[in-house]
C-alpha cells in the first residue's frame, strides 16, 4: 500500500519560501515562525531523499530538482484546493451533473451560446448533451430522465417554456432536377423523393409530405445525402443558409413562398424544481433563444 512521504502543507510551505524568496519572508507571509518552515522543508527533502533548496546568505535558491518539483507541487496544491471548493459547491446544492436531450431536428446554436457562457461559470458541473428522435425525448421526460429537454412540442403536465419559432425551408443539391425549376408547387414535390428528419408520424403531423420518404435519423445524415442529389428535405433555415450561401446546397424557390415554422420547447422533466447550475443555464438559454427568435424566422 502506498504511503506518501510528504504533505500538502509541506509543499504549500516549500512553494511559499520560493515565492517569497527565503523563510523570514515566507514566516511572516504565513503567520507561521521561521523554525517551523525549515523544520517542514528540512523534512520534507529528507523524505524525498533530494535536495530542493540552497540557501546562499538570506535566500533560498531552487537546485535543479526543485524546479522540477516545484511546477509538478503547483499542480497538486492547485488540484487540492479545486477539490475542496468542488465540495463546498457540492454542499451548496450546485449540481455535479447535467443532463441536457435535443430533438434531432430542432437547430440548437442559440443552445451552444447559452453553452459557451455557461462553461466558464460551471464551477466543476459536467454536461452530458444527446440528441433523441421525438420517441427518445417522450421516453426521457417520461422517465424524469434529463434536466433539460428540448423538444418541437410540450408535454401534459410537465412544465415546458416555448423558446422560439424556427422557419424551415425546403433544399436540395444544386444537381438536382427541382434545382432547374424557377418556381415550384407543393403539388410538384409529392411524387419526389423527401428525407424526412424524424422516426415517425408524429414528427410530421400538419405538414403535407412527399409520396416518396426517406426517414433519417441525424441531421448530418440528412444533409450528406441531399449533398449528394439525393432527394430534397425541410431544414431549418439556420441551419442550411451557410451550405446555400456556399452552393453546397440550394433552396427549392416555392409558389408564393411557402414556408413551415415549428416551435422549440424547453421541457423540464422533473419533478422537482431545478438546482443552482441548470437555473444559470435556463437563464442564459431563454437569453439567447430571445435574441435567435428575431433571426430564425426570417424567410
Amino acid at each position: 500500500m502506498f504511503r506518501p512521504k510528504s504533505t500538502v502543507e509541506q509543499w504549500r510551505i516549500f512553494q511559499a519560501v520560493v515565492d517569497c524568496g527565503g523563510y523570514a519572508q515566507a514566516a511572516e507571509k504565513l503567520n507561521k515562525s521561521q523554525s517551523s518552515l525549515n523544520h517542514a522543508v528540512a523534512k520534507l527533502q529528507q523524505g524525498l531523499g533530494l535536495s530542493l533548496l540552497e540557501v546562499k546568505g538570506r535566500k533560498a535558491f531552487l537546485t535543479p530538482e526543485g524546479e522540477v518539483f516545484l511546477r509538478r507541487s503547483r499542480k497538486l496544491t492547485q488540484d487540492m484546493e479545486d477539490l475542496e471548493l468542488l465540495a463546498d459547491v457540492l454542499a451548496s446544492g450546485w449540481e455535479p451533473i447535467l443532463r441536457i436531450v435535443v430533438e434531432a431536428s430542432l437547430p440548437r446554436q442559440p443552445l451552444y451560446q447559452a453553452l459557451s457562457d455557461f462553461a466558464p461559470r460551471a464551477r466543476g458541473c459536467q454536461i452530458h448533451l444527446v440528441e433523441a428522435q421525438p420517441a427518445g425525448c417522450r421516453a426521457v421526460v417520461a422517465k424524469q430522465a434529463a434536466d433539460l429537454v428540448f423538444a418541437c412540442r410540450a408535454f401534459p403536465g410537465v412544465t415546458s417554456l416555448p423558446l422560439a419559432t424556427t422557419t424551415y425551408v425546403p433544399v436540395c443539391a444544386p444537381t438536382h432536377s427541382l434545382a432547374r425549376l424557377s418556381e415550384i408547387s407543393p403539388h410538384e414535390l409529392e411524387p419526389e423523393l423527401e428525407l424526412v428528419l424524424a422516426d415517425g408520424s408524429e414528427q410530421e403531423e400538419g405538414w403535407a409530405r412527399a409520396e416518396q420518404r426517406w426517414i433519417i435519423n441525424h441531421l448530418h445524415d440528412a444533409l450528406s445525402l441531399l449533398r449528394r442529389g439525393v432527394g430534397f428535405a425541410w431544414l431549418p433555415l439556420d441551419v442550411v443558409a451557410p451550405l446555400v450561401d456556399n452552393g453546397s446546397l440550394q433552396r427549392l424557390p416555392m409558389a408564393n413562398q411557402a414556408l413551415r415554422k415549428r416551435f422549440t420547447h424547453l421541457v423540464l422533466p422533473r419533478a422537482t424544481p431545478p438546482g443552482p447550475a441548470a437555473s444559470l443555464l435556463l437563464t442564459l438559454t431563454r437569453h439567447h433563444y430571445g435574441d435567435h427568435e428575431t433571426t430564425a424566422i426570417m424567410p
